[in-house]
């Protein structure tokens, strides 16, 4: 036995723990239960949710795509809204300014309406001093006085119906107008033909053109049925014989 290696207590310890120890198993034969753990957490990963997409939000693209067709809606809608409002701001100031011009006409004719009332009122004192200059006769120097100093009031009127645009008319032998003239008589006259003004009874005016007041007048009716007859009965002239 002196030949055989010495076995101490230390080499036999060490023996039963080598045979004691497991042998390590190889990486890819790995327990049931670890690949289930791996696919659950693989298929969990892929379930999970993308961030951008937490809190209802969509992906970015279709996400400008909606803000553009949103604000081109209200691009639209507020250009509809403007035409509405300009075309109403033009009818605005077209109905102004027709407002603006009948009110300016209507204030012209109220103001030519009244002047021609106030004047139609004056014109029988201008009447009265033209009956008084045609009928006086003044002999003597105080009458003669008298008749001077009142027809300085009446030049006076006179020229202040001028200034105001009035204008007296003339009306003998003109041919009766009904829109300027008033006929009052109708006579048989030999001197002027039918439906012309023989003589003036009341002078009339106008004002600016319009007519202040009518003129009364009397008419000529022609020469007459006696005349006509004169006049067919009278013989001819005959002709010269020729040379």
């Amino acid at each position: 036995m002196s030949g055989d290696p010495a076995v101490g207590p230390e080499a036999g310890i060490g023996e039963d723990l080598q045979a004691t120890q497991p042998a390590p198993e190889p990486a890819e034969d790995q327990p049931a239960g670890d690949q289930a753990d791996g696919a659950d957490g693989a298929q969990a990963d892929a379930h999970q949710p993308d961030p951008n997409l937490e809190h209802g939000q969509e992906p970015e693209s279709e996400s400008n795509t909606q803000s553009v067709v949103q604000l081109e809606a209200e691009l639209a809608a507020l250009r509809a809204e403007h035409e509405n409002l300009n075309g109403q701001y033009v009818r605005l100031a077209a109905d102004f300014d027709n407002f603006r011009k009948r009110q300016s006409r209507d204030n012209d004719d109220l103001r030519l309406q009244i002047t021609c009332s106030t004047l139609s009122e004056i014109l029988p004192v201008l009447d009265n001093f033209e009956r008084a200059r045609q009928q006086l006769n003044p002999q003597h120097d105080e009458a003669l006085n008298l008749h001077r100093s009142y027809q300085g009031l009446y030049k006076q009127l006179v020229d202040v119906f001028k200034q105001l645009g009035v204008a007296p008319m003339r009306v003998e032998g003109e041919p009766f107008d009904p829109n300027l003239h008033e006929a009052v008589l109708r006579e048989e006259s030999h001197d002027h033909p039918e439906d012309v003004i023989v003589a003036e009874l009341q002078r009339g005016y106008h004002l600016n053109g319009r007519v202040l007041r009518h003129a009364l007048v009397k008419v000529s009716m022609g020469p007459g049925p006696g005349g006509a007859e004169a006049d067919a009965s009278e013989p001819s002239t005959p002709a010269s014989p020729e040379a």
